[in-house]
């Protein structure tokens, strides 16, 4: 397997692998990685020639009171496990290297990124949107794969990609979950013990709601006073949105129908965690 650092030298090889036919599938993450990465990386191994995984730690997409700088950094085992998993490239570049001096160019993906984490977040899917056109530009994949469990980001990937014409194929897989259903993520690791163990109502939020649909319920609002009565059960968790949406547009209905996303977003102490189930109402 390749580490690249340079974006000329990524661009100059995924070039000659297009030129050659080769199918290139894409994984962006921002490292540390852990199995909902690796089931992408495996993902995009079983459908194209050459893989490439890239690492970078986007500072464009951190507010100004997250935690750009603390968050983990491991490039060694990164490797070692993009390597494992199927990947044929890690591309590695450096902030100065991908927005380099002067740099002043920024992709806005309109009325999608406005809400939800959009509004907690302000500039987040900004910064998400420059880095994914940058990354797409440089390495030219065929296919892109990204998690479920980033599901607002997903539905803004597609969009940029069939606004802007990009010539590629934008695919979401499933979350990848922990044996009690947390969602995996990086910041699963700056939990406590007694934290890790709250953060498992999520989930059991979600499959609650899931289960009010299924039985008939139409109405969002009394779903999601359950949701909320279930995670206020957990001591130190903070409920940011709760949310039933359009899965297309994440526009909340006042009455569901169709196929809609169920999101969440809450605080377990500082930690902020995210997670969403898409649910098909008959």
């Amino acid at each position: 397997m390749k580490v690249i650092r340079s974006p000329r030298q990524m661009s100059e090889v995924s070039l000659r692998l297009a030129q050659q036919g080769k199918l290139i599938g894409l994984v962006p993450t921002m490292g540390a990685l852990h199995e909902g990465h690796l089931s992408l990386i495996r993902g995009a191994a079983s459908q194209n020639d050459a893989v490439i995984v890239t690492v970078f730690v986007n500072p464009l997409q951190f507010g100004p009171r997250e935690d750009f700088a603390r968050y983990p950094r491991n490039l060694a085992r990164d490797n070692r496990l993009s390597r494992a998993a199927g990947a044929d490239i890690v591309f590695a570049p450096s902030a100065r290297a991908l927005y380099p001096s002067g740099f002043q160019t920024r992709v806005d993906v309109g009325r999608l990124s406005e809400r939800w984490e959009g509004r907690s977040r302000p500039g987040h899917f900004r910064g998400v949107a420059t880095v994914v056109t940058i990354l797409f530009q440089v390495t030219r994949p065929t296919n892109a794969y990204f998690g479920q469990k980033d599901y607002q980001q997903a539905l803004i990937v597609r969009r940029l990609v069939r606004d802007l014409q990009l010539p590629l194929k934008v695919h979401v897989l499933p979350t990848a979950r922990e044996p009690d259903g947390l969602a995996m993520s990086s910041r699963n690791a700056y939990l406590t013990g007694a934290q890790r163990e709250q953060a498992a109502l999520l989930y059991r939020a979600l499959r609650a709601a899931r289960a009010r649909i299924h039985a008939g319920e139409r109405r969002p609002r009394r779903i999601l006073s359950q949701m909320r009565r279930l995670i206020r059960q957990a001591q130190d968790a903070r409920i940011d949105y709760a949310a039933i949406v359009d899965a297309r547009t994440l526009e909340p209905q006042p009455r569901l129908h169709g196929r809609v996303a169920i999101l969440l977003a809450v605080w377990i102490g500082r930690i902020r965690l995210i997670d969403n189930l898409l649910v098909d109402v008959s």
